[in-house]
């Protein structure tokens, strides 16, 4: 028997840049499960252990010693394109409450001097306009190009 998973990855999508897609430290949850075929023939599989809205999660105060959110960042995207199959899509009406939702669910479950790595994508939502959500400040963040942030910090 596996020990308790200590890391929550509350919107898992494919789970795109874990090493190990089945690491057995981790409870993958996402909102959404389903299978595509991208337009280049690959499939993309969105697969959680958990289907779980990362606004309301299932899960006790300070579960977690780690907690990922990795939260869908286009609000401008077609019903049938392929970036919003991978990536989801934020409701244009709400995304400022459900993000700011998302953060308060995330440190909720996040033990004492646990870690929170938060991920963003900058094409159309500048990351300024997502840290004002929370009024917890990240400690580290880098930018990996002109637009895109990952991850956008490291919060304790």
């Amino acid at each position: 028997m596996s020990a308790p998973a200590t890391i929550l990855d509350m919107c898992c999508g494919s789970r795109m840049f874990w090493f190990d897609k089945n690491d057995d430290r981790a409870i993958f949850s996402d909102i959404r499960k389903e299978e595509h075929t991208l337009c280049d023939g690959r499939r993309l599989i969105i697969s959680p252990d958990l289907i779980a809205d990362f606004r309301a999660l299932p899960f006790a105060d300070a579960s977690f010693s780690m907690v990922i959110f990795d939260p869908p960042h286009l609000e401008r995207v077609g019903d049938n394109a392929w970036m919003g199959k991978k990536y989801g899509r934020l409701n244009k009406d709400t995304w400022r409450d459900d993000l700011r939702q998302g953060f308060k669910e995330a440190f909720r479950v996040l033990r004492p001097s646990g870690v929170l790595i938060f991920k963003w994508n900058e094409t159309q939502i500048p990351v300024r306009q997502i840290l004002i959500l929370t009024d917890r400040k990240p400690v580290i963040g880098q930018r990996t190009g002109k637009k895109t942030i990952k991850p956008t910090g490291l919060f304790l």
